[in-house]
């Protein structure tokens, strides 16, 4: 599957790069073609994050109210996400859209002359082993990054084959090689600058996600009714204590994903460290400028 996804990204970033004749802007333009595909979801991901924030008080009223008939408060809440026509699996599909690009385009980057340049398999086995018989290495995890930094001699090897001028793929930018991998690369300071950044973008972000998030639970902890009772303090201390839990949980599950981009940003070619610094910074302005319509439309309401 996620073959099949790289080889149809391919067809979108090769024709970029003929039209630009440079990988790197190729794939900031790729980032943002993709971002634009993907607004309608992120718009409807913003909303049904404010609308399952509002949920969350009619949610704890039912949890309250059936907390002692499991069934029927299982019953109840299911109700109220068909009124309120939401599905408890609304964040599933961002989240499964999310590892279906970074592995796609993992391949993408990892194997550009195969799903971007289209070049036979035979072809690209027959260059390896040129390559081998003359006792020159060449990487058993990218090895057709190693036929792009080859092209200049395989290109002597076959001067009459069309597939190997394919070979030739500009990777600089703005000084960068992004065929470059980092962990090959470690004496190399150049390798380490998208990484970097990288994951700077991915600190705002969460940071700007955890401020969110914690407004809004502000919100709900300052809707205090004087005259509670005992029980109702305690249900409050409860209900304080899920909030904290529930803040924690989300602040893990918001590391793990730019953890695990990091981690294999360090292993792969620099041109997909650099898709994911354009994707972050895109994703700031994108949750800054919808926060800001979607508020407004709510205060409209």
């Amino acid at each position: 599957m996620f073959e099949f996804f790289a080889s149809l990204f391919g067809y979108l970033l090769s024709f970029l790069y003929n039209l630009i004749n440079n990988y790197g802007i190729a794939i900031i333009l790729f980032t943002i073609i993709i971002k634009l595909l993907l607004l309608p979801l992120s718009i409807k991901q913003q909303k049904t994050m404010k609308k399952s924030a509002k949920m969350q008080e009619k949610m704890k009223v039912i949890q309250f109210k059936y907390k002692n008939e499991p069934e029927k408060m299982n019953q109840e809440i299911m109700e109220l996400y068909k009124t309120e026509k939401m599905s408890p699996f609304s964040g599933c599909l961002t989240a499964i859209i999310q590892l279906l690009l970074l592995l796609s385009i993992f391949y993408l980057v990892k194997s550009p002359i195969t799903y971007m340049e289209k070049i036979p398999t035979d072809n690209i086995n027959k260059y390896i082993d040129q390559i081998q018989e003359e006792g020159r290495e060449i990487s058993k995890v990218y090895p057709e990054i190693d036929l792009i930094r080859e092209y200049s001699w395989l290109k002597e090897k076959n001067p009459e084959d069309e597939n190997v001028d394919k070979l030739n793929l500009q990777m600089n930018f703005l000084g960068l090689d992004l065929s470059k991998i980092p962990q090959q690369n470690m004496t190399d300071y150049t390798v380490y600058i998208i990484p970097i950044l990288y994951i700077l973008s991915s600190f705002i972000s969460i940071r700007m996600t955890t401020a969110i998030q914690q407004k809004q639970n502000e919100k709900k902890q300052e809707t205090v009714i004087d005259g509670k009772t005992g029980q109702e303090e305690t249900e409050e201390k409860k209900e304080e204590n899920e909030i904290d839990t529930v803040m924690q949980t989300n602040k893990m599950m918001s590391w793990m994903m730019p953890i695990m981009s990091i981690s294999i940003a360090f292993v792969a070619p620099l041109g997909l460290a650099l898709y994911w610094l354009i994707s972050n910074i895109l994703m700031i302005l994108e949750r800054l400028i919808l926060n800001k319509v979607i508020k407004e439309e709510n205060e409209e309401e």
